[in-house]
């Protein structure tokens, strides 16, 4: 299993870097480390939701964890569960 750290700031300055990080593990089991996010924007969130949409249908697994508090605040205000975001429940 691959592991990939997520950017501080998951915004529209970031997106498109992370989503090239992302695709570029495609295929295979891949953990997102949000233990360094202070940001979630809303297309952040759309990345991280449309990779856990891909990679439940390539039947592998994308899990979030670490997650940092600002993470998961950040979740609740958008209203968002884990596991929307994710193919998998983090341990």
């Amino acid at each position: 299993m691959t592991s990939l750290t997520l950017a501080p700031r998951l915004d529209l300055t970031q997106v498109s870097d992370m989503a090239t990080a992302i695709r570029a593990h495609a295929g295979a089991d891949l953990v997102l480390d949000a233990g360094q996010v202070t940001h979630l924007g809303g297309l952040g969130l759309q990345l991280l939701a449309a990779s856990a949409r891909h990679w439940r249908a390539g039947g592998h697994t994308l899990t979030i964890s670490p997650r940092s508090p600002a993470f998961d605040e950040a979740l609740a205000i958008f209203g968002v569960s884990l596991d929307d975001i994710q193919s998998e429940e983090a341990a």
